[in-house]
């Protein structure tokens, strides 16, 4: 009797394939026939989930998409149950800030992964969307952190709003720095030293917001 083969597992395989190739040799190697051969499949298996490179590239996007903001989300619901102002809650704040950094193998794949799409998604058309939702997803949450360790009496007036736009895209633009020295420099940019970064951004907040 042929085995039966589910459809959303061998989706899942063939994008964890993509994966693969875009960590180890670049979004350029991603061709329906390499990533038939990571997978171990043939080529009109690929095919039949995935129509062409295209949509499978669309897909991926989406995938990594997905798992890196369900990190962040999860961390978020975390943070939300603790006490403002305690260790802990300044410690699930690094653990929510550490879900956007490739500190382990799996957040370095999908730090990758994300990394490729977001600047294929300037002259491919087809991402654009993912790298949209991508942004507008990310932002949010780099948002509502920022909302949540503003001193009081910064988040109502036109001048208040601006200075925490102004700090959440601070936010952001240490995160992607950080993201990039820990995969070309792991051996120097450690845990414990993007830890102490983000630690000392976090210090810097409250009178940073005060001053715009």
């Amino acid at each position: 009797m042929p085995k039966i083969v589910d459809a959303a597992v061998r989706r899942q395989e063939v994008v964890e394939a993509v994966f693969r190739i875009i960590a180890a040799d670049g979004l350029e190697r991603a061709s329906l026939r390499e990533v038939a051969d990571e997978a171990g499949l043939a080529v009109g298996s690929v095919r039949h989930y995935f129509s062409s490179s295209d949509e499978l590239l669309a897909h991926s996007f989406g995938v990594v998409v997905d798992r890196i903001t369900g990190r962040l989300d999860a961390a978020r619901d975390r943070l939300t149950q603790l006490s403002p102002g305690t260790a802990e809650h300044r410690d699930g704040v690094l653990t929510l800030l550490g879900q956007f950094l490739p500190l382990d193998e799996e957040r370095a794949v999908d730090a990758c992964v994300w990394m490729a799409f977001k600047n294929a998604a300037r002259i491919r058309p087809f991402l654009v969307a993912e790298a949209d939702r991508s942004h507008r997803s990310v932002a949010a949450v780099v948002g509502w952190l920022i909302m949540e360790l503003s001193p009081p009496g910064v988040t109502g007036a036109d001048d208040g709003h601006q200075g925490l736009v102004i700090e959440a895209e601070r936010l952001l633009a240490t995160l992607d720095g950080l993201t990039m020295h820990v995969l070309l420099q792991p051996e120097w940019m450690t845990a414990d030293m993007c830890r102490d970064v983000l630690s000392s951004h976090l210090l810097s907040l409250g009178q940073s917001a005060l001053s715009h």
